[in-house]
C-alpha cells in the first residue's frame, strides 16, 4: 500500500517552493536581468570577466527578486481585489507576510553583498537605490497618483546601469541614454496595461491614467507622446 502521508511532504514543499518563486516574478524579472546584462555587454570593451559578468547579473536577478516580493507584502490587501493578481501567494494567503518579509530580505542582502563582491559598489548602490525607488516610493505612491506610473519606470529603467556600472566601474553619458531609452520604452507598456485591466485597477482603488480618464483619449495621447521620443 502507497503511503500517501509520506508522498505529500514533498508536493508541499514543492507547492512553497514555487510560491517562492512567484513572489520573485520570474517572468517579469527577466527583462531587469536582460537589460543588466544588455548594460554590462555594452559597456565591458576589455576582457572578459565572466566572474565579474555573472556576479552582476545574478546579484541583479536577486535584488530584484526582494523588491518583488516587498511590492507584494505592501500590496497584498489590494492584490485580493484583482482579479489578475488574486491568487498571488500573499494576497491568497500561502504565504505569511512574515515569510514574504524574509524571502525578500534574504535575497536583497544577497544580491547588494554580490554586486558590491563580485563586481564593484557602484553597481550596489545603483541596485540599492532601484529598490528604494521600487519599495519605497513607487509602491506607495501608486493608490495617491497616476503620476506613480512616471515613477514605476525609474527604477525599471535603472538594471542596465546597474550593467554598465559593474563593467566600467562608473556612470557615464551612454549608461544615461541606455536609462532614458528603457524608461521611455515602460511607458507605453505600462499605459497598455493599465488600459487592459482598468477595471481590476479600479476596483483595488489604484488612479491610474485609463481609470480616472476612461475614454482612453489622454492614454492613447501619452502612448503615442512617449513613442514619438523613443
Amino acid at each position: 500500500m502507497m503511503n500517501t502521508e509520506a508522498m505529500a511532504v514533498p508536493a508541499v514543499h514543492q507547492g512553497r517552493l514555487a510560491d517562492y518563486l512567484a513572489i520573485s516574478k520570474p517572468r517579469l524579472n527577466f527583462l531587469v536581468v536582460a537589460t543588466a546584462a544588455a548594460g554590462y555587454y555594452l559597456g565591458d570593451t576589455g576582457e572578459a570577466n565572466w566572474g565579474r559578468a555573472v556576479s552582476a547579473i545574478a546579484g541583479t536577478a536577486l535584488v530584484a527578486a526582494g523588491a518583488s516580493a516587498l511590492n507584494q507584502v505592501s500590496e497584498r490587501r489590494t492584490d485580493r481585489l484583482m482579479e489578475r493578481t488574486r491568487r498571488r501567494p500573499l494576497a491568497d494567503g500561502r504565504l505569511a507576510v512574515r515569510e514574504g518579509i524574509a524571502f525578500a530580505a534574504v535575497t536583497s542582502v544577497l544580491g547588494l553583498a554580490l554586486l558590491a563582491a563580485g563586481a564593484n559598489v557602484l553597481s550596489a548602490f545603483v541596485a540599492f537605490a532601484t529598490l528604494v525607488t521600487y519599495v519605497g516610493i513607487y509602491t506607495p505612491l501608486k493608490p495617491l497618483t497616476s503620476f506613480a506610473t512616471v515613477v514605476g519606470a525609474v527604477p525599471g529603467a535603472l538594471p542596465p546601469m546597474i550593467g554598465w556600472a559593474a563593467a566600467t566601474g562608473e556612470l557615464t553619458r551612454e549608461a544615461w541614454v541606455l536609462f532614458a531609452i528603457v524608461f521611455l520604452w515602460q511607458m507605453p507598456h505600462f499605459l497598455a496595461i493599465a488600459w487592459l485591466y482598468r477595471e481590476d485597477y479600479a476596483r483595488a482603488g489604484f488612479p491610474l491614467l485609463p481609470v480616472t480618464e476612461p475614454d482612453g483619449r489622454s492614454t492613447a495621447r501619452q502612448v503615442l507622446a512617449y513613442g514619438t521620443v523613443l
